[in-house]
């Protein structure tokens, strides 16, 4: 299971992108814009965009983005059952290795959860 703190982690992350979104204003507010119409509400809604998104960061093994992706399902409402129920799919679909990172986004969940979300 992780052992770090996933909100020092966003922060950090954060914090060494700020001179690369100076450098590269451009190719960041593209990537802005494309998040942020990538996870709209439509005819998919807006939390279950960002629990496919963390899907992704478990299979794909991203502890930033699972961070960011729980910090944003806590402000959007999701409830930790629609969390446990889309990591079991994630470990159905990804076996062991997802199952690591299962541990790692249930501990950012209750570690994010007890904190403020800003």
């Amino acid at each position: 299971m992780s052992t770090f703190d996933h909100a020092s982690l966003i922060h950090h992350i954060n914090e060494s992108l700020a001179p690369f979104r100076k450098a590269q204003p451009e190719a960041m507010r593209g990537f802005s814009q494309l998040a942020q119409a990538s996870m709209a509400e439509g005819a998919i809604s807006a939390k279950h965009k960002e629990l496919i998104a963390l899907a992704i960061g478990v299979s794909q093994h991203c502890s930033g983005c699972i961070g960011f992706h729980v910090k944003a399902l806590l402000k959007l409402g999701a409830t930790r059952a629609e969390l446990e129920e889309m990591l079991t799919v994630c470990v159905y679909m990804g076996g062991g290795p997802s199952l690591m990172y299962t541990a790692e986004a249930l501990k950012a969940w209750d570690t994010l959860s007890e904190g403020t979300v800003a």
